[in-house]
């Protein structure tokens, strides 16, 4: 089944796609520099892990134990 439509597996590749976004700008800030476009959207999961840090990690870590016991 896609992720597209497992509504539990849509919210693991967006949690998946804000860390490494966000990872990714702080590693190599050169590569989100631009805003628009398709890297627009890259750098709009970037920013969103940047501000939203604590809330990012807590759904990461209930993702993880979720994957991990159910």
């Amino acid at each position: 089944m896609s992720a597209l439509f497992n509504f539990y597996s849509f919210l693991t590749v967006v949690l998946l796609v804000i860390c490494t976004c966000t990872f990714l700008k702080m590693q190599f800030p050169a590569i989100l520099e631009q805003k628009t476009g398709f890297r627009g959207f890259f750098w709009k999961a970037a920013r969103i892990g940047e501000r939203l840090s604590p809330w990012v990690a807590v759904g990461c870590f209930t993702m993880g134990v979720s994957i991990i016991f159910f």
